[in-house]
């Protein structure tokens, strides 16, 4: 199977901090794949480097080789906007455009791509809505504002807007730190449909939550104060959860550190 990710030899930094150094490895195409790790371990920098958001922070710099279906999303010739349409983004807090309606929302990054088709945007939206769960609950209200919305269905507005481009690739950095349990089972219940079409890969510190979600799990962590983040073991859920290959990552998960 060809990897949709292939990771080597990444470090990335804010100036001369180094916040993960020398990752690699490879994620599949259609699976869900958990970020795990204490908080400063360098999960979220690294995610935010699959799709060059790392980048535009000013100081931040990224090294070694991301290849995305084998072309280095860092080469000389690739146009970043480009790469953030195909690995799309949800972050860890909702975040609808305030000004704008649930429709517009859903629209906005085609929009911002060229698309003015009403019957276009229209049938993207409604795919997209559908695709993220939300379209029974806001197909009569598509003219109000998004922030209109509950939390948890903000969050899906989200998703819906990331999908509504046809990504390749879902990062999802915490997406349900911020909801509570009832829509955060949604999400997850969302997660798992979406990898039919997609590849999802999440950053999250609820350690059931990765074990309900994710096929493969990868463990970060710091040596020391001031360290960078490493990737310390990556393996497949039910084997880094029952019977994990390194020390580090079995006192994470039972709760000795971290």
């Amino acid at each position: 199977m060809a990897k949709r990710f292939e990771v080597e030899g990444l470090t990335a930094s804010y100036g001369s901090k180094v916040a993960v150094d020398d990752v690699t490895l490879t994620i599949e195409p259609k699976t869900v794949t958990a970020f795990i790790g204490p908080s400063g371990c360098g999960k979220s920098t690294f995610l935010r480097s699959l799709n060059r958001m790392h980048e535009v922070i000013p100081g931040a710099t990224v090294k070694g080789k991301v290849l995305l279906d084998e072309e280095d999303i860092y080469g000389p010739n690739i146009d970043p906007v480009a790469v953030r349409r195909t690995v799309g983004m949800v972050f860890q807090k909702p975040n609808p455009f305030p000004t704008m309606s649930i429709f517009d929302n859903t629209v906005a990054g085609l929009r911002l791509a060229g698309v003015r088709k009403r019957s276009e945007l229209e049938d993207a939206a409604e795919r997209a809505l559908h695709a993220a769960n939300l379209w029974i609950e806001v197909r009569d209200r598509l003219k109000e504002p998004g922030m209109g919305l509950s939390g948890g269905q903000q969050q899906r507005l989200c998703i819906a807007r990331a999908i509504a481009v046809e990504p390749q690739v879902l990062l999802m950095d915490e997406p349900c730190s911020a909801l509570d349990p009832i829509s955060t089972l949604a999400i997850e219940d969302l997660i798992a449909q979406l990898k039919d079409s997609y590849t999802v890969v999440i950053v999250t510190h609820n350690m059931q939550q990765a074990a309900r979600v994710s096929d493969i799990t990868a463990f970060f962590t710091v040596m020391g104060p001031g360290e960078p983040g490493r990737l310390i073991e990556m393996d497949a859920t039910d084997k880094i959860f029952r019977n994990p290959a390194e020390k580090r990552t079995e006192d994470y998960i039972t709760g000795r550190f971290g």
